[in-house]
């Protein structure tokens, strides 16, 4: 595990720890690594969260799939970055959203009960992880905000124009890479993916974007 001590030091949830101090949490914190291969599911919706899910190598899908098998992507995750925190901490009997490989990835695994519960040894930096962890649901929480802002949207091009304007402001650019590919950002956006590729193309036509594969460009002057 010492492999990845720089990975973790950089997520939120160590962040502000030694990471001196991470290698002594670990065994406290319970943690284990699994690798899982592309469109691999690492959790089924359905199973009970106990433990909070560490990207270490690769990328992962949070999805949602209905009755019927139709899937719509909640949000993307990749290296450094934690999901399952809400569910392990409600407590609830079975998750709602899956969570699949989008490529080969290492998980590292924690204990939910662990991270909130102060060891017996009453470490400092325990305390930041807590407070860390309480930070980064705070976190989460407008980001789904501002995924029903893009959803609320009424027509496709609403909804890849909202989309593109919170990553372009977000990484400060008019140039910039979006975490999907195609099929993912309509399930992200919840379209049909050829009516969203045609509206992309007609986008680009009417000059207000340009793109090649996951790199967009927003055209400021562009009359919408």
């Amino acid at each position: 595990m010492q492999n990845y001590l720089d990975i973790l030091q950089k997520s939120a949830l160590f962040a502000d720890v030694d990471k001196r101090d991470i290698e002594k949490m670990l065994g406290c914190l319970l943690a284990n690594i699994k690798t899982y291969n592309k469109n691999e599911y690492i959790v089924k919706a359905s199973h009970t969260l106990l433990d909070v899910g560490i990207v270490l190598e690769g990328r992962i899908n949070i999805i949602k799939e209905d009755y019927w098998g139709n899937r719509s992507i909640l949000t993307t995750l990749k290296t450094g970055e934690l999901f399952g925190e809400a569910f392990a901490c409600a407590k609830t009997q079975y998750n709602i959203f899956s969570v699949v490989a989008a490529e080969k990835s290492k998980i590292m695994f924690i204990n939910y009960e662990k991270i909130t519960s102060p060891c017996q040894f009453a470490c400092n930096f325990h305390a930041k992880i807590i407070k860390n962890m309480l930070k980064l649901m705070a976190q989460k929480n407008i980001m789904l905000t501002t995924k029903i802002e893009h959803l609320t949207q009424k027509t496709t091009r609403d909804k890849i124009l909202s989309y593109l304007s919170t990553e372009a402001i977000k990484q400060n650019s008019h140039n910039f890479t979006i975490p999907f590919n195609r099929q993912e950002l309509a399930d992200f956006l919840s379209v049909d993916r050829s009516a969203m590729s045609a509206e992309l193309s007609r986008m680009h036509k009417d000059g207000l974007i340009d793109y090649n594969k996951n790199k967009f460009t927003l055209n400021k002057e562009a009359d919408f």
